[in-house]
């Protein structure tokens, strides 16, 4: 009998939902119920494969990983279920020079995160693994700590430990109906069979696998996953075939297990077949797709000749089954930005088994707290915008993303499919001249710009690519003359009301009870003094001010905002999509826009931090004087109706002073010169604001902001760690982020993001340092080495920036 009320509804009882509804009790909490349509682990998790490594993207998704292998080793002693977990180890392979790069660099951010990995040759590459054919393959890398289990098994385990700890998990009981109440869930609707009835609940988690984005959309909130077909085969049994290390040949789209003396094989092909356009059959249940040979046959046709053995084992099972997919591969953990209490863990991208355990525990943290336990900007849905819920775009993005699991992680790739949905005023004008887009939160972004004759597309490498000299060239105009770039996609949120200023002052470090026109860097901090947000915001009237955000946080930033409103008298609006924005900059700055406009530009009428109304051309404007850049210079905000005139205006007058026209990648190549911070790798929700070197933008003067006695705590007890700017001795090697620092020979952190600095000669890179008891000039003064590719290459680093560290070009 279900209860009439319960503290929290699970809807879906794969993996991922046992996973929660074990944790939840783990910690605690009463009146946990868990309602699945059919029978646990019948939609996605029953046909893992089961392999389960430690080594992710980032640091912390890497940590959620590890501890799903720790959990899952443990739970048979404590439910008496076996999970099948083993150690076995996973070795990946390369076949290519790019892909060689990209394990070895890898392995160097393993080291970074506590993960143990050995970059082997080809000739021991065929000492681990005997069956594997080693023509072609360049290198590869060992990670003996791997493992992979039994699926099924597992959640049932995590399922049988949420009962053992008073959990209610319904089988054969769907969720008809969410019933909501203003931004809050009041009930949910069940039947069973002729059964049906209503719980009320204080909140519901979607777990509900591919059924995730449907279940959103009854509970009034956006969850973009599509499922795609997935394929492997499982080979007859093999004689004398031992258990050996999980294989992957990304190259050839391909991984190898071992599973009780039969080898499966299964693929991430790049052009993936998207299921489910029309909808999940009401009878779904653990099952299966058509077989659709030809669409496996390449991949096949090459493991044989990968794996020789596959040649003459014959097939046991061709198997096809849907796993959901989200448009970046990541999957979605957190609470929906439109509902107050409505948590999704769903979209997880094949790879739900070795997330699960981590996942689960994170998700719960967060919901028993309130707060995240540590950064999960990665998998954060608030990441996701409210259009990328749309069918038809998700239905395009699908077929690439399944295959960009193995496909080369180059830096800098941009995504193929399901392009040129959002486009400033200016997207005609920058492609007229050159402008290579990239895609960031569905904008279409300028993010370098092709010479006459130089074709306007990326060519991938982890070297050098072919835009290296582009974007120098357009440092050097914004450094030494001026440059233009297009910053529309930047979220802008206009706060006004009478309460305006009290409520950002509540939330913002810095005060915000400033004249009008004044422009004010700060961040939206938690309790702890991490960063939730890191914006600029400008007083426009006495009741109203704009808020400006990256692009991809936009929507976080502002659900952030609306959940500390309060009884606060205060309207939150989204205007990005209302004004274009231009950024013109460079010691010539001034020049330009005075040939265009009768404003006053000077330091006197318009310094830095200051915003004005000017007129440009025949159109109205707004110019705010800050700079991401480091540079003099104005971001110029126009109505979108008149930017297309004004971005003319300023490009015919900016030919006669050489203005040349910029991207995103230049902007980031000077912001690393400068040592600006990036949201979401340098400075995040655990970092705290002093540490990350910006208590200057803190006023602790000021009574009662959030995280203000987290502020004072950290100044009593002094730093642990400071965020410290690196640029190496040698200008060859090339810098992206997570590749270990050490000190004085020992691993003492890792970058948090890198990049080249043209102006400078050399790549330049950020990370956390620990203080261990050492003066700022001690630790500069320490002997730094990065480690690139296992080459250790020394590092100056200093506490301010490399280029003009007082900051007076901006202010000139």
């Amino acid at each position: 009998m279900l209860p009439k009320h319960a503290r929290v509804v699970i809807i879906g009882g794969g993996v991922i939902g046992c996973s929660v509804a074990y944790h939840l009790t783990k910690l605690g909490w009463q009146d946990v119920v868990l309602l699945e349509r059919k029978q646990l682990t019948s939609g996605t998790t029953w046909h893992a494969a089961g392999l389960i490594g430690q080594l992710r993207a980032t640091a912390n998704m890497t940590r959620l990983a590890n501890y799903s292998q720790e959990l899952y080793g443990g739970l048979e002693a404590e439910t008496g279920i076996a999970t099948g977990f083993r150690r076995v180890g996973s070795i990946t392979v390369a076949l290519t020079d790019e892909r060689r790069e990209e394990l070895y660099r890898s392995a160097g951010m393993a080291r970074a995160f506590g993960v143990e990995i050995e970059e082997i040759s080809p000739t021991e590459v065929k000492n681990r693994y005997e069956h594997l054919n080693i023509d072609g393959v360049t290198a590869g890398v060992f990670l003996p700590k791997d493992g992979q289990g039994d699926p099924a098994n597992i959640a049932l385990a995590l399922a049988k430990g949420a009962r053992m700890r008073g959990a209610v998990v319904a089988e054969q009981t769907k969720v008809t109906k969410i019933n909501r109440k203003g931004r809050r869930v009041a009930s949910v609707d069940w039947q069973n069979g002729d059964e049906h009835g209503q719980i009320t609940c204080d909140m519901i988690v979607n777990c509900a696998g591919m059924w995730g984005h449907q279940v959103g959309r009854m509970a009034g909130v956006n969850v973009p996953l599509h499922a795609c077909e997935h394929f492997y085969i499982v080979s007859e049994p093999i004689r004398g075939l031992t258990q050996m290390p999980v294989l992957r040949v990304p190259d050839e789209c391909a991984y190898y297990k071992e599973d009780a003396g039969k080898m499966m094989l299964g693929a991430f092909e790049p052009n993936a077949k998207p299921w489910g356009m029309a909808g999940i059959s009401e009878d779904f249940e653990f099952d299966q797709l058509p077989e659709d040979f030809d669409h496996f046959e390449p991949i096949l046709e090459q493991a044989v000749n990968r794996m020789p053995m596959l040649g003459t084992a014959g097939i046991h099972t061709f198997f096809n089954g849907p796993e959901s997919f989200t448009p970046d591969d990541a999957y979605h953990l957190g609470l929906a930005p439109e509902m107050d209490n409505v948590w999704v863990a769903a979209g997880f991208n094949s790879i739900g088994i070795q997330s699960a355990g981590g996942a689960g525990m994170a998700l719960s943290q967060w919901m028993d707290a309130g707060e995240k336990p540590f950064d999960l900007g990665d998998v954060d849905i608030s990441r996701m915008q409210p259009f990328q819920g749309n069918k038809t775009y998700l239905f395009e993005r699908s077929k690439e993303t399944l295959g960009l699991l193995y496909a080369d992680h180059f830096p800098y790739r941009q995504k193929a499919t399901a392009r040129g949905i959002r486009r400033t005023p200016f997207h005609a004008h920058l492609l007229q001249h050159g402008a290579v887009m990239g895609e960031l939160a569905g904008w279409e972004r300028a993010n370098w710009y092709a010479t006459p004759g130089q074709a306007p597309a990326y060519a991938y490498s982890w070297q050098r690519q072919n835009f290296f000299g582009n974007v120098g060239a357009e440092l050097a105009a914004v450094r030494g003359n001026v440059g233009m770039y297009d910053m529309s996609s930047f979220g802008k949120i206009r706060v006004e009301g009478r309460d305006a200023c009290a409520f950002l002052n509540q939330i913002c470090g810095a005060q915000m009870d400033v004249a009008v026109g004044r422009i004010v860097y700060t961040q939206f901090l938690n309790t702890k003094a991490g960063i939730e947000a890191d914006v600029t915001v400008t007083r426009l009237s006495e009741t109203a001010y704009l808020v400006v955000t990256p692009a991809a946080t936009r929507l976080a930033d502002q659900t952030w905002m609306q959940r500390h409103l309060g009884d606060f008298n205060a309207i939150i609006t989204d205007v990005t999509a209302g004004e274009g924005v231009l950024a013109v900059m460079g010691p010539n700055s001034r020049a330009l826009l005075q040939k265009v406009s009768p404003a006053d530009f000077s330091n006197d009428h318009n310094p830095f931090g200051t915003a004005q109304e000017i007129e440009i051309g025949m159109a109205l404007a707004r110019v705010h004087r800050v700079s991401y850049v480091g540079e003099l210079g104005w971001e110029v905000y126009i109505s979108a109706d008149m930017a297309a005139h004004v971005f003319e205006v300023l490009h015919v007058a900016g030919q006669e002073m050489g203005l040349k026209l910029c991207g995103m990648h230049m902007m980031d190549a000077a912001r690393m010169e400068k040592g600006f911070r990036h949201f979401g790798h340098d400075i995040t929700c655990e970092d705290h604001v002093l540490e990350a070197g910006l208590g200057f933008a803190v006023k602790t003067d000021k009574p009662d902001f959030i995280g203000r006695d987290a502020v004072l705590r950290k100044r009593d007890a002094g730093l642990a760690r400071r965020l410290v700017q690196f640029k190496l001795t040698d200008p060859a090697p090339l810098l992206y982020h997570n590749e270990p620092v050490l000190r004085d020979g020992q691993v003492v952190g890792h970058l948090t993001s890198g990049g080249y600095g043209h102006h400078l000669g050399a790549a330049l890179g950020m990370g956390y340092i620990p203080c261990d008891g050492q003066t700022a000039a001690e630790m500069q003064s320490s002997h730094y080495e990065v480690d690139v590719m296992g080459v250790r290459v020394p590092a100056e680093a200093q506490l301010k920036p490399f280029y003009d560290p007082t900051g007076e070009r901006a202010k000139a």
